[in-house]
Order: structure tokens, then C-alpha cells, then sequence
């Protein structure tokens, strides 16, 4: 290993490592006080007890679900009051007015300002101000033994993560007690392209800190991505806030960054503090840059999927890495057996010790706990279909057979006043609706899997031939038994497709999971080695990942989404500049079907609809916007018409089946039980306090858990 000087001198006072990863000559140097003593990977300590002690503890959550009621009273009297003849049809759509500051007006010494309702269900930086996942998710205690929540997510991560049985026995290589009761989650964050105007942002300084919020000056949000990367690291410190999880962050960078940044996000990360060790005030942050003065070049080029590659590389950390891509050492023989469990990275990085879930982002997507936890409780849904010897119902399933199912992600971003063509954007909704630009309603198709459905771990709440209503000892007017008991997901039909430069990077470097996003992803450890074993059997085959063949002999990772749970797998984009700018040619959503798109043109130029409207035709058919609401609506219709045409073998359709929802006219209002479960959906509330919404068979519909919908 190569020697090179330190950024800054070695000192005792500091609770930091940066790590220099020279791709092209391994070469890694630490700036500040060395991590605690290295453990080396070793089956030695197979047979010690395991970490894990999960609480027995149960609670129901009985404030929560008393305040879930009193909404569903509050909406009934609404209806109830209002005048017979008046259109109730907005009346679900409640919610605190909010504001949206889009300008600094220097005469008036203000920031101007729109007013509206952000009722997408997406937790984004504009409207949520408190990191910390909603108020919902706020106001729930996950380290409380009592808590349902709680418990669920413990056994979630106790079960898919970091165990005896699955690393064998090696755990807490940064110096861990060994004993944990939180949910250990390592960030990546990719922080390439990051700046403040045309200046990168490690050659700015930090932003200040402020006594308050109210002091704080408005910042626009494409002035700095120091403004989003700070939200993002308040997210992670409220995630240790919690007390329910044990976070890491790692940056990557491509060239070193002044000694002022790292002390920076340190302090951002004041709850995360590793209280109980030698050194005070041990703050499990790493920098780790990923290119040689040779590959900086490459590394800052935003179309090379550089960047993208190496970061799949740290968190997959597969056996066939060699010294240049970031290993210990190169790799044995492909003749020796491989172990996809031992990480070959370097043991000097962060990614290189055992986590129960791996996220990898970034600077500019927002995630929060209500990401952590909807992604930990959907990949034990599917993990518990998975161990179901209940087969789905004929014609029920349009899903292709994976090796491996994995929850992923879609970014979403708000119009900014900012954009050039914001009038023209403004059709879709306003400010206060965030859309995708990287799917379209032609990216997807939905799946009945049945007995996704996990009380924590691999604990099914469906049990073969009896109802979930009977179980439970509920009167309900439905019987759900066997195949019927599970839920809707979304499927990815093809991969996302950014705009430039982000499409060629994708291309270059695809995303680990199909139909994924490389800048929001995430992994259990369990899902971590099953994608390793994917990628050794495509290295020793020679296998190229076939779109229009996917799953040939290795198999691929297929990206899925929970209908009833689908906004909390929307990540808002922060910055919220990306509407409004054309794809690349031949390179946009809906590239598998580009005759319906064409198809749909021209009927409405037969319709005559937007006759002298070229600006408008080209918004809707040359730019890319996806409202969440239009999503979650499409989802949920291609559900239904899909079991209709199955259950009623007719052209027609809806002919047996329909969506009670969005089925209805807005000259009938819907019924306020309606408008009061899409709400909670929207909020993520399904899963959250699935204890009482799973057995709530008002709202099984609404959150996806209906094989057949409403009838005719």
C-alpha cells in the first residue's frame, strides 16, 4: 500500500475518519482519530450468543387509533352539516393550509409566498418542516418495548438484518458491544454534483448555525445542496433520536474536502454519538474518497456512472472485487468456493462492517424514518410470501417468477418558481403536488401476491384456509382466506429513466435492482447476499443482465412497490428543479410501449380537445410529469380492471369489479369513510399501525389488501 499525506494532522480530539480510497493504487489515509480497533472477518466466533433481544412487550396503540376515529367523526359531521345541495366532493381533502415561500423580495423585506394544501401524502422538505418522517411517525415511540410499531420494527430488522445465522457470528467490527437492541442502518451518501451555483460545494463554506428557525434567513432551495444535505443528516439524527436505531453515515466524495465540512456534518449528528466509548464524543462519520488524481476527472462526471458503480461496489461488497475497486486484497481463485456473507472491501471502511439494512442515496433525496421503516415492513411482507407454501389464484398474477423481490423507490419533485416554463407546469397541479419525471403509468403493472402480509419477521398474518377476520375474532361481512389474504404491489416493467446527464450514468452503471433508482436505494442484509450470489453467478457465467430476457439463469432483483403504502416509497427530490426538462431522445418512461404513447396523441388530435394548443400537447406528450395522486389512482385502476377481465372474461370493462373510489362520479360524493381511509394511506398509516388498519375491513381496499374490489 502506497503512502500519501493526510489532509490533516492525527489528533485525539476528533471523532472522525477519512478514508482516501485510491481506486487505482488502494491507497486509504485517516484524518483525525482512528476508528476503534478493526475487527478482521473471522469464522472464529461462530457460536457466541446472538445479538438480538427483542421485547415481548404489546401494545395496541390505543391513542393512535383513537385519533385515527375521531378524524373519521370529524369528517362524518362535515358531511352531515353541510348544506344538502352543496359539492362535498373537496371535503376529504382536509388538512392545515401551508406555504410555499418560492422568492426574497428585497423592498418588502420578505420572502413571497403561495398558499394550499400539500395532501399528496409525500413527506418532502418544502412542506414538512421537522425532520423526523411526518407527524405521524413523530408521534409514535419505536424504542418503546410497548409500542406495536415498535416491536414490528425490531423484528424486522432482528430478522432480515445483522444475526449469528446469516454473518456468521461476526458483527460489530467498529467496536460494538456485541449486544444491540437498535436497528444498525449504514448511509451512503453520494454527494457528487453537489454545489452552490457553479462552485462546488466543498469550495464554499458551511452554513451557519442559528439559535432558531425564526432567525434563520430564507434560503431558496436551489441556492446550496448544503440546505438539502443538511436536512438530510437532521433525518439521520432523529432516526438516533428515536432511540430504535444505530446509524453510520458515509460521503463519498471524489477529491479530499476541507477539515471545516467534516466537522460540520458531525455536528449535524449530535444524537448519533456513540456515548459509551473510549473516545468522546465518536461520531460514525467517514469520508471515503473514491477516485485517484487520475479518475477525478471521471469521478466529477455526472454521465460517467463512476460514482454510481463504485458505490454498489462498497455496500454489495462481492468477493470478486479486486485491490483497484476497493478490497482488503484481490480475489481467490474462481475455483475456490465463495462465501457472498464475507464483505471483501477494505476493513478500514465503514461499509465493510455488518448493518441490518443499507441505504444509499443521494445528497439531493430526502429520506426519513418513514422510509426506513416502510422498507423494512414491506420486505417482510414479501419475505413471508416468499416462506408461504400458498399458491396465487389462477390468472391473479401477471408477475414474472424472480429469484428475489426487493421494495424501490421513485423520486418525485415539486414545480419550483424557479423553472422557465412554470406556467406551463402549473397545469398538472400547482406547488403543492409533487410529481415523478422518471416513471410513467406505462413503467409499472401491479401483482396479487398473496400472504404478503408479516406481523414482524417472517410472521404471516395469514393462515392458510381461515380468514383474516376469524383469526382475529372480528364480525366481518368479507371472508379473506388463503390466496385471498395478501396485498396489491406495483411492479417495475422497465428501468427508470432520468434526464440528463443522470440517463447516461444509469446506463452505464444500471441500478442493483430492476426498475430501481442508483440515487435512492436500499438493502437488508439478507437481500445484500442474495444480490451478491446474483452478481458471482453472472461474473462466473459471463452473463449480461438481458432486459427482454431477464431471468435466464441467474436471475435478477425486481423492484416492487406496496399499493397501500405506495407514497412512502415516493422520495421527494429537494432541490425540485427537475420538472420540466426533456428527456433524451428514445430515452423516457414508457420506452417498452412508445406506440401507446403515440396512439394517445393522436386521439386526442382526432378529438380535436387542444386544437391551437401545441404548448399544452407538448407538455402532456413531450415532458415527463407524473402526479403522485395520477399514480396512485392509475395503480390502483389497473388492479381492478386486471382482476375484472379475469373474474369476468369480457371486454368491457369495469364489468364485475371496480375500484369503490375512483370508480365514482364527483357529482356523487364519495362517502366520508372513504375520504378518511385514502387519507390515512396517503399518510403511510397502513403500515404504520397496520395492527389496527389490517384487521379494519372498511379500509382493506384503500390499503391495497382487497384481492377482488368493490362489486358491480
Amino acid at each position: 500500500m502506497s503512502d500519501t499525506e493526510p489532509q490533516q494532522p492525527n489528533t485525539m480530539k476528533k471523532a472522525r475518519t477519512l478514508v482516501t480510497l485510491a481506486i487505482s493504487a488502494c491507497v486509504l489515509f485517516a484524518a483525525g482519530v482512528k476508528l476503534k480497533e478493526v475487527s478482521h472477518l473471522s469464522h472464529a466466533m461462530e457460536g457466541i450468543v446472538s445479538p438480538r433481544r427483542l421485547s415481548t412487550a404489546f401494545d395496541s396503540d390505543g391513542k393512535h387509533v383513537e385519533t385515527l376515529k375521531s378524524e373519521l367523526t370529524a369528517r362524518e359531521k362535515l358531511f352531515k352539516d353541510a348544506p344538502e345541495n352543496e359539492v362535498k366532493y373537496w371535503f376529504e381533502y382536509s388538512g392545515p393550509l401551508q406555504q410555499y415561500y418560492y422568492r426574497y423580495s428585497k423592498s418588502r423585506e420578505k420572502a413571497d409566498s403561495f398558499e394550499g394544501r400539500d395532501d399528496s401524502g409525500v413527506t418532502s422538505a418544502r412542506f414538512v418542516p421537522r425532520p423526523g418522517g411526518g407527524n405521524d411517525y413523530e408521534n409514535v415511540n419505536l424504542s418503546n418495548p410497548g409500542s406495536a410499531a415498535g416491536k414490528r420494527f425490531k423484528k424486522n430488522c432482528a430478522a432480515f438484518g445483522v444475526s449469528d445465522s446469516n454473518t456468521n457470528g461476526v458483527f460489530g467490527m467498529f467496536g460494538g458491544t456485541g449486544v444491540s437492541d437498535k436497528c444498525r442502518i449504514l448511509f451512503s451518501i453520494n454527494t457528487v454534483g453537489a454545489g452552490a451555483g457553479a462552485t462546488i460545494l466543498w469550495e464554499t463554506q458551511p452554513p451557519r448555525s442559528y439559535a432558531d428557525e425564526i432567525a434563520k434567513p430564507w434560503i431558496s432551495e436551489q441556492a446550496t445542496a448544503a440546505t438539502h444535505l443538511e436536512r438530510g443528516l437532521a433525518e439521520m439524527n432523529a432516526m438516533c433520536v428515536t432511540g430504535a436505531v444505530e446509524v453510520s453515515v458515509q460521503v463519498l466524495v471524489c477529491e479530499p474536502i476541507p477539515d471545516a465540512w467534516t466537522n460540520w456534518m458531525e455536528k449535524q449528528l449530535p444524537a448519533c454519538s456513540n456515548k459509551d466509548a473510549e473516545v468522546e464524543n465518536d461520531i460514525p462519520l467517514q469520508v471515503v474518497v473514491m477516485a485517484s488524481p487520475d479518475t477525478a476527472d471521471t469521478c466529477h462526471n455526472l454521465k460517467s456512472g463512476f460514482i454510481e458503480k463504485k458505490q454498489q461496489h462498497l455496500i454489495l461488497a462481492p468477493p470478486f472485487l479486486t485491490t483497484e475497486e476497493g478490497a482488503e486484497k484481490n480475489p481467490e481463485p474462481e475455483n475456490e468456493e465463495i462465501d457472498p456473507i464475507i464483505k471483501k472491501t477494505h476493513p478500514d471502511l465503514l461499509s465493510s462492517d455488518y448493518y441490518d439494512l443499507h441505504v444509499a442515496m443521494k445528497w439531493s433525496s430526502l429520506i426519513t424514518m418513514r422510509s426506513i421503516f416502510s422498507f423494512s415492513q414491506a420486505s417482510a411482507d414479501l419475505a413471508t410470501a416468499a416462506a408461504s407454501s400458498v399458491e396465487a389464484p389462477s390468472n391473479t398474477s401477471p408477475l414474472s417468477k424472480s429469484k428475489l423481490l426487493i421494495p424501490s423507490f421513485v423520486r418525485v419533485s415539486y414545480v419550483s418558481e424557479e423553472n422557465n416554463k412554470v406556467a406551463k407546469w402549473r397545469m398538472h397541479g400547482d406547488f403543492f403536488h409533487p410529481a415523478a419525471w422518471e416513471v410513467s403509468k406505462d413503467s409499472y403493472n401491479t401483482s396479487w401476491i398473496p400472504h404478503s402480509l408479516s406481523s414482524g419477521g417472517v410472521n404471516g398474518i395469514c393462515e392458510k384456509g381461515q380468514s383474516i377476520a376469524e383469526r382475529r375474532g372480528l364480525s366481518s361481512s368479507r371472508v379473506f382466506s388463503g390466496p385471498e389474504c395478501g396485498q396489491w404491489w406495483l411492479f417495475m416493467e422497465e428501468q427508470q429513466r432520468p434526464t440528463s446527464p443522470e440517463i447516461f450514468a444509469a446506463e452505464k452503471s444500471p441500478p442493483v435492482v430492476f426498475g430501481g433508482s442508483n440515487y435512492v436505494w436500499m438493502l437488508t442484509e439478507q437481500q445484500r447476499q442474495e444480490l451478491v450470489k446474483i452478481e458471482v453467478c453472472k461474473r462466473k457465467s459471463g452473463e449480461d443482465f438481458d432486459e427482454a430476457n431477464p431471468n435466464k439463469t441467474c436471475g435478477f432483483a425486481q423492484g416492487v412497490i406496496p399499493l397501500g403504502d405506495m407514497e412512502s416509497f415516493l422520495v421527494n427530490f429537494m432541490p425540485n428543479t427537475a420538472l420540466g426538462k426533456m428527456h433524451e431522445k428514445g430515452k423516457r418512461p414508457g420506452y417498452t410501449k412508445p406506440v401507446m404513447t403515440e396512439k394517445e396523441r393522436e386521439e386526442l388530435r382526432d378529438r380535436k380537445q387542444l386544437k391551437g394548443q401545441k404548448d399544452i400537447e407538448k407538455a402532456l406528450f413531450d415532458y415527463n410529469l407524473y402526479p403522485a395522486a395520477l399514480m396512485h389512482k392509475d395503480a390502483t385502476l389497473k388492479a381492478a380492471r386486471y382482476r375484472d377481465q379475469q373474474v369476468s372474461k369480457s371486454d368491457t370493462s369495469p364489468s364485475k369489479i371496480k375500484s369503490g373510489y375512483y370508480d365514482v362520479s364527483i357529482a356523487k360524493p364519495r362517502d366520508p369513510v372513504w375520504g378518511w381511509c385514502q387519507a390515512f394511506t396517503r399518510r403511510g398509516l397502513c403500515t404504520l399501525f397496520s395492527e389496527f388498519l389490517r384487521n379494519e375491513d372498511r379500509c382493506f381496499e384503500s390499503c391495497g389488501m382487497l384481492l377482488d374490489f368493490s362489486e358491480i
